[in-house]
This record gives C-alpha cells, structure tokens and sequence, in this order.
C-alpha cells in the first residue's frame, strides 16, 4: 500500500488494440487515504486513474478468432496476469484455449489504476472486468443477430461461437469481431452478468497461469533478461548511509578496467526520500562484470550525514523507552483512568520486530533508452505509472512521452513499486549518446543495503483482567518509525493507516481501550511491505491474547472466540479506523462471524485440542487485513537443544469470492513459508548507520530444508455477494505469532522479540 497518492499529470490518450477500437474515459480524482474530506472516495475511485471497463480497451479479436486479452496489472506471482483475463474469458464465453494475454504499458489513463500494491487488484477490478467480458459478448450478439435479422433475444454467446438458438445457426467470434466493433458499449446497467452457476473458470482452478510453460522452460523475460543491441551495463556505488552524500571520488582506476566506458554522478535526494535515487557514483561498461569490478576500483570518501550514528541496538532502547512512556493516542474508549489505576494489577510484555528486507528473489533492474523527444523504459515494476513520472520528470518530458514496458517481476513484495532504480537507469542513459540503452542492475548487495526496509518496531501491551478471567482494559503503545518520513522530513510516529493495521482496529469485547503510537524519527527509508504494519502489532497482539488466556487458565482458541464475541457486523468508523485499506465501510464492515469462521477452519484443520508428542505445540493466531481474514495453527517441535523445527501450518483464509482458488492457495502457502522466514532468520541491523547485512548468507530466508513438509489451505466463505477482499498480502502477519505461541504450548517459554533462530 502507499502513503501518499498524487493527481496524474497524463493527458487524455486514445488507442486501439487489433479489430477493435475505442475512446476510453479517464477517471482522475485522487484523495489521500487519510485527508479529511467531506465525500471520500473509496476503493479504487481512490486511486490514481480509478477504474477502466470498457471492452474495447481490454478485448480484440483476429479474423482467425483469437482473442486477445490485455493484462493491465504487472505479474509478480500472483496470477494476476492468469485471473484478470480469465474473469473476462469467462464472461464474454471465451474459449481459454483460444485467448492470448498481453501486458499493458503504463498508461493509467488508458487502462486505470495499475498499482499493483496492497492486495487491490482482484478487489478493484473484479467487477470492471465482468462488465468487460459481459459488454463484449453481448456486442458479439448484437453483431450476429443484425447479421441475422433475427431479436437479440434469439441469439446467444456459448464457447466462441454466437448461437442463433431457433435454427442452430452459428457464426465464430472471428467472423463477427469487425461488426461488433461497431456495434455501441453497452451501459453497464444494461449489462448481463452470468450468474454464479454458469461461471466456466471463475471459482474452477482449471486455468494455468499463462506464464507458467514459459517460466518453466526458462523463456520468460523478467527484467534482468531485457537484451537490446547497442546495450550498456550501469551498477551504481551508493552512499552506504541514508541522507549521505559523495565527498570525493577518484575515478581513475575505475576507468583502467578493461570494458569501463564512463563514469556518471547521481546527485543526492532533496528533501524527504520519496522515490529519489540515494546518490553516488554510477560505472558504466560493456557488460555487468567490468561495471562491478569498475566499481570496486572507485576510491571513495562519503560524507555520511546526519544518520551515520544510527545503531539498531541503541535504537532498540530508544523505542523501549518511547513504548513505556505516554504517546499520541489513536484510540480512546471507556475510561482510562480508572481502569489503569496505580493500585491496579497490570499485566505487560514488550514485542520486538526488527527492520525486515524485501529480498525478491530478482534484485531491482531497469533498462532505458532515449531517443529524440521520448525515451523508452523495460523493467520490473509494481507501479508503472510511478516510473513514467519519474522518468519524465528526470527528462524534463511529458509522462505520454515515456513508453513503460512492464515486464515479469522475479518477486516485489512492496519494494519494486518505488521507482529509484528506474530513475537511476534514466540518469545513467543521460550520460550517454542518444539511442544508447542502458542496463541498470542492483546486485544482490545492493539490495539488502539500500532497501527500503520495514519498519523497525517496539510494541507495548498492557492489560487488567477481573476476576472472572475477562479482559477489563486493554493498553498496545507502538513505538516505530514511519512510511510517512519518505514523504515529509521529519514525520515521526505511526499515522492513522499504519495504526490502522492490526491496532485500532481490534474488535474484542473490552470496556477500556486506549492505542497509542510514540513520535520516534526515521533514520533509513521505510517503506512499505508484504502486510505493512499488521506484522508487528499482530505479532504483538496476538501473542499478547494468548499470554492473557494462559493467565487466565482457558483454552486459547475459547478465549479468543470468547474475547471477539457474538458474530457481528462493526463500522470500522467505531474502532477509530477511518481508513479501513481505504474501502467503503458499508460495503467492508468488520465482520466478527467470518474471523470466527477462519479460526475454528484453521483449529479444525490441525487438530486442535489432540493430544501431542513431547516437545510438540500448537500456536494460533489470527487477524483482519487487506479488508479479508486469516487465521494460522503452527505445530512446532523443539528438541532438548532448543532447535526449533516447524512440523505444520494450517492457513485459513476467508477473502469473500474465490475467484481463482489454485492461486490463492498459492498465495497462502508463500504467505506461510514468508511469515515463517520472517519469524526464524529474517534481521536487519545497523551499525554506524550502515545495514551489517549483505547476502542471504546473514540475512537469513527460510530454507527448504527447513519449510515445513506440509502446509494446510483452507478456503472459507466463498460467497459471491460479498465484495472481494485481498490475497496477497493477508497470509503473513498470524504466522510468527502461530509460531511463537506453539513454542510456548511446547516449551513454556516466552518469545517476544524476532527472529527466534534458536530458544537459549
């Protein structure tokens, strides 16, 4: 998800695709998730570009019949490249065998949003793309029975062909396609969607992803794959502290190298880092090796800035000491002061989640060649329209100038929506002849190193309990910097969507609540990341819940189902979420049922409750994000050495309609094998304000040795008369507090601060 959103400087652009061809129109409003507005916009009319449903933009159809289906959304493992499409195949009675996906350019005035960030794209565009697919077949129809002479009501679209029903006549979509073309858009109130029973592929898991025989055989093309004639290969020296800036260089050696062709400064970041590049030095060769081995030879001298001190042990107290003293307060209900009396017997822990690294398995690379008044952009990007600006903005050009081509994403995870690495490309392509393509590549280094990284975080929870064992009052102060320092210098403290995730929002039956964040300063880029800041206050909160059940003497499943209460229907507007992922709370009310559902499939599926071999627990956690509901049970074993082995995860999921259940499964197991990696081996730590990790040597993923042999799925909920929920990035945040807590049921002891690696 992203901070902050702007208004699109593109203009009105019309296009055609194959046989048919048509005007689109361009939604362009943008409100800030958490700006004060009288009449906010939700979901996608919120973002930048808005939505796109018209057939003509998304549909074309050869004499031969093929149909090609464009794919306005950047793939990055999600199948959203497989399900957008196939919702359109499926509506408009294509025959899968005979549809083609392309990948559309940047051009969100064109196609609409195309962010793929905070588990949108199914949410967002599941409904314009029915009426997609439901306009084009039924301007097929219209096409056949004008041909035909015959009522519209004789004739019908089934499997690619227009059927007249009387006679039996039929004519192919082919035939039809030019004709259809002239027929007028439908008005999406005169639109036939099918009804659930006549669905083909939504629902049905039968689709392959589109990309799939290509990635096996190794011919996909991902952004470290672009080759172009003439190309030249850029790394980049970084200043190795955030806010740092280059004293001295001498490039004299670097320009020895056999292969080195020139040497370029990037200048520094202005202001807050937003999307800037770092700065530094940039060594462009003939291939990727002189540029390293050029770049090793730079004798550099950095002026660190005023982050060079920045330590993460030092930094650890100082978010401890923030935690444990008043904060600004984001939620206030029932009353405090009495609850929290002095003479009142308070429960408390503390919980650390330290800086985490995106680490997509594909490091950050861009290529870019100028030509003439426009340049021309390959790479692997969440956020196309982001690295369009970008570019045009180092050029001096207009947005419409820049051909973005968005190719396949080896992994994103947040990171590869911020376009620094193509600006640098853009930079380094300035530097050099026109018509010359450069070939920017971060190496894996590089990567861990300049990250925007997830924040840092200390979270406090306090609690009184009665007597009865119930929850009387109910404390969690968060001490963590902010997405919001790269957008505003000096912003301290989480904001309202950060609070939002997994801290205002809990809608447990407690009379007293009070959530507060501290002010404590950034000093790196923070940025967004698979689930935000639901992994910290999630992990926080939910091992809390069950520190409080075990305290209690009850069952933790029992506890928690008794500590949400009834099934019910919250306005988010009443846990003090206003932001609610930035979706309608009428359409998205909390739905305490459905978080009962997923916790008793996920308790199901494990066995919870079953008597265990010694050394073995079962941990539950369970949360709301991304507008869907998770729960996790993780079974661990711990031998007498304190090794901790992960027998089993059970993830539940309810998202509302299942569209493509073979790739949300797909989803919930990476979410998984991410959450465990996160919770066992996954740290960044600062020393001298440089990151001490460099290489998955020490910044530790999980392994497969170590995955957990099996990975329960279960899909709850599939009800089409709720609107879709997100996918992506839900399954994380239950896991490490699952884990932590299956420590316990085996060990008795405690975890608190990540990663586990190993208990003492």
């Amino acid at each position: 998800m992203t901070g902050t959103t702007e208004l699109s400087r593109r203009r009105f652009l019309k296009g055609s695709v194959g046989v048919l061809l048509l005007a689109v129109t361009a939604k362009g409003l943008v409100t800030a998730a958490w700006a004060a507005d009288p009449s906010p916009a939700f979901g996608a009319d919120s973002m930048p570009g808005g939505t796109v449903d018209d057939p003509l933009v998304f549909v074309s159809i050869a004499t031969d019949g093929t149909v090609t289906l464009v794919a306005h959304r950047a793939e990055m493992g999600t199948g959203v490249r497989t399900s957008l499409p196939m919702v359109v195949a499926d509506e408009m009675e294509a025959r899968w065998d005979r549809v083609k996906v392309v990948q559309a350019e940047a051009n969100e005035t064109r196609y609409g949003n195309q962010n793929v960030d905070g588990s949108r794209s199914m949410r967002h565009f599941l409904m314009p793309m029915r009426r997609v697919g439901a306009a084009a077949r039924q301007m097929l129809e219209m096409a056949a029975a004008a041909r035909w002479s015959v009522p519209l009501t004789e004739v019908k679209a089934v499997q690619h062909e227009v059927v007249h029903l009387p006679s039996g006549r039929r004519l192919g979509y082919g035939e039809l396609a030019a004709d259809a073309a002239r027929q007028p858009v439908p008005n999406a109130d005169a639109l036939k969607l099918k009804a659930r029973d006549e669905f083909r592929y939504i629902g049905k898991s039968q689709v392959r992803p589109v990309d799939l025989e290509a990635i096996g055989k190794g011919q996909a093309i991902y952004g470290m794959d672009m080759r172009l004639p003439g190309m030249v290969y850029a790394v980049v020296a970084r200043p190795p502290v955030v806010g740092g800036k280059l004293h001295r260089v001498d490039s004299s050696k670097a320009l020895a190298i056999p292969g080195v062709l020139k040497v370029v400064e990037i200048p520094a970041f202005q202001g807050a880092p937003g999307f800037q590049p770092l700065g530094g030095v940039a060594v462009i060769a003939r291939n990727t090796w002189a540029a390293m081995q050029g770049r090793a030879a730079l004798q550099i001298e950095w002026d660190d800035g005023p982050n060079g001190r920045y330590d993460s042990a030092a930094y650890r107290q100082t978010l401890e000491a923030a935690a444990r003293a008043p904060g600004k307060v984001m939620r206030n209900a029932g009353d405090a002061a009495r609850a929290w009396a002095p003479e009142t017997e308070r429960l408390a822990a503390e919980y650390y989640v330290p800086h985490l690294a995106h680490a997509s398995m594909e490091p950050p690379v861009a290529t870019v060649r100028i030509k003439g008044d426009g340049a021309e952009v390959w790479t692997s990007i969440q956020n196309p329209a982001a690295a369009q600006d970008a570019v045009a903005a180092r050029l001096g050009l207009e947005p419409e100038n820049i051909t973005v081509n968005v190719l396949l994403l080896g992994g994103g995870f947040g990171r590869k929506s911020k376009p620094d690495f193509v600006d640098e490309a853009a930079i380094v392509a300035m530097a050099m002849p026109e018509g010359t393509p450069v070939k920017l590549v971060w190496t894996r280094e590089d990567d861990i190193h300049h990250d925007y990284l997830h924040t840092v975080s200390v979270e406090r929870l306090e609690a009184v309990m009665g007597e009865d064992g119930q929850v009387q009052s109910w404390l969690h102060r968060s001490a963590a910097p902010t997405i919001a320092s790269l957008f505003t210098e000096g912003a301290k403290g989480q904001q309202l969507f950060e609070s939002a995730m997994s801290a205002i929002n809990m809608p447990y039956r407690i009379a007293n609540v009070r959530v507060e964040t501290a002010e404590v300063a950034a000093h790196t880029r923070i940025g967004w990341f698979r689930s935000v800041a639901n992994i910290p206050h999630a992990f926080a909160a939910q091992c809390f819940i069950a520190e409080l059940a075990h305290r209690a003497g009850k069952d933790h499943r029992q506890f928690a189902l008794d500590l949400i209460g009834p099934a019910r229907r919250i306005d988010p507007g009443t846990l003090a979420d206003t932001w609610n992922y930035s979706e309608s709370p009428d359409r998205y009310p909390y739905d305490t049922g459905r978080l009962h559902g997923v916790i008793e499939a996920a308790c199901q599926g494990a066995g919870w409750g079953r008597e265990l071999p010694e050394g073995h627990g079962l941990g539950l956690a369970f949360c709301y994000s991304f507008v869907s509901y998770t729960a996790s049970v993780v079974e661990v074993a711990v031998n007498a050495e304190g090794e901790v082995r992960v027998v089993a995860v059970d993830m539940a999921l309810d998202c509302g309609p299942q569209i493509n259940p073979e790739r949300i499964r797909a989803q919930m197991e990476g979410g998984a094998i991410m959450g465990l990696s996160l919770a066992l081996g996954s740290e960044i730590t600062f020393e001298n304000g440089r990151v001490k990790q460099s290489n998955f040597h020490d910044y530790e993923v999980l392994r497969h040795s170590v995955s957990p042999r099996l990975i329960r799925t279960h899909l709850v909920n599939d009800d089409h008369d709720l609107p879709p929920g997100g996918v992506g990035e839900p399954p994380v945040p239950p896991v490490a507090p699952a884990l932590c807590n299956a420590i316990f049921a085996a060990t008795g002891k405690r975890v608190r601060s990540l990663p586990v690696r190993r208990l003492a």
